[in-house]
């Protein structure tokens, strides 16, 4: 089993939800957070004064699944989330060890 951790950009949060759900994965959790790659932020204005944004809004997405969907997952992500500009985010898989179910009980494969 992997976790496949993707860092993308907020308005691409449906397009990838749906790339991933054609492929036939159910399941993923989203959390909104803010953070900085070779982007290094921005500068904005307000109220005439100019001050500098350093960590940027990002969706942080987390998706389990058997060891023989990872690449479609992350062809689906990469698809659905590149818009060639920079800040697009990253993919990234991690080693899943153990996955409890906890409704049912079931473990690894079956609790994903």
């Amino acid at each position: 089993m992997k976790l496949v951790t993707a860092i993308i950009k907020p308005f691409k949060l449906d397009d990838v939800r749906e790339a991933i759900s054609e492929i036939g994965i159910d399941g993923l959790t989203v959390t909104e957070v803010k953070g900085f790659g070779r982007q290094k932020g921005h500068t904005e204005l307000y109220r005439g004064a100019e001050y500098q944004v350093d960590f940027l809004p990002k969706v942080k997405l987390e998706v389990a699944v058997q060891d023989d969907h990872v690449e479609r997952l992350v062809e689906a992500i990469v698809g659905a989330a590149k818009t060639g500009k920079i800040g697009d985010g990253k993919v990234f898989v991690y080693d899943l060890e153990h996955a409890v179910r906890i409704r049912t009980g079931e473990t690894d494969g079956e609790a994903i």
